[in-house]
């Protein structure tokens, strides 16, 4: 498979005192799904962010297919930012809208400042909005207000919206962390199958090991600002979760307790 992703030791200072992330090097290729777990304040999102620019990383290098990220221009950032789409955690959707304005949101990127002020959007555009929102399972909300969703049906808007932009990537930033057990087992599905069946690359933040170890092929073990485990799931024991959780460790071990049974 081919690299799509490559940081080469890429920091990030806040201020004089604060380091969120120290000489980070590792590689995505396409088509994988990768987790990253670690702490509250490891420097999971800052690591995320940086990938598409919403934080700028302060040294090194973070290219995506071919592009030196850091070094792009206003436009060629928005062009980047339209094959990299963005889940997050509070869904980050406008509320007064109805679910297919809110997808057509993610075509803003291949669109003048004026088409976007318009809302002008092709047949085409609306047309595969429907089409995603239906492998979803939305096509019965297509035309509900966003605040008259669950919190389960306002993520898959958001992967919606993501995925009309025709990415290459998405990155998700703790996309469970506001939603119950069978709300988010709906959430990773569909992530696992939009990785599996349309070849698309997911970076996923995740405070739930077992749910990383179940879904990822790949998973990324962050610490302070450093990368500490780099490795399959398979390669995850007490001792690798003791390295990245440290104090925290009793409650991840709670989470995995029938995978140590025996």
């Amino acid at each position: 498979m081919t690299t799509l992703l490559e940081f080469k030791q890429v920091s990030k200072q806040y201020g004089a005192d604060t380091r969120a992330l120290s000489d980070v090097n590792f590689t995505v290729r396409q088509g994988e799904f990768v987790s990253i777990i670690g702490p509250s304040g490891a420097g999971k999102s800052t690591l995320l962010r940086c990938i598409n620019r919403m934080i700028d990383a302060s040294s090194g290098e973070i290219m995506f297919d071919g592009s030196d990220i850091m070094s792009l221009k206003k436009r060629e950032l928005k062009q980047l930012r339209s094959q990299i789409g963005m889940v997050f955690q509070h869904y980050n959707l406008v509320n007064r809208l109805t679910v297919i304005e809110n997808v057509l949101h993610g075509r803003l990127g291949y669109k003048s400042v004026l088409e976007g002020a318009f809302g002008f959007y092709s047949k085409e555009e609306k047309r595969q909005a429907y089409s995603i929102l239906k492998i979803l399972g939305l096509e019965e909300q297509v035309y509900k207000r966003c605040d008259q969703l669950s919190g389960g049906q306002k993520q898959r808007v958001g992967i919606a919206r993501a995925l009309v932009q025709a990415p290459k990537m998405l990155l998700c930033d703790e996309p469970i962390a506001s939603l119950d057990p069978n709300a988010s087992k709906t959430i990773m599905n569909h992530l696992r199958n939009i990785c599996t069946t349309m070849g698309i690359t997911v970076i996923v933040n995740l405070h739930q090991v077992d749910i990383a170890l179940k879904y990822s092929d790949r998973i990324l073990g962050v610490k302070k600002g450093t990368i500490i485990y780099d490795g399959s799931p398979a390669g995850i024991k007490r001792e690798q979760l003791t390295r990245i959780y440290g104090s925290e460790i009793d409650e991840q071990l709670g989470e995995l307790e029938s995978q140590y049974a025996g």
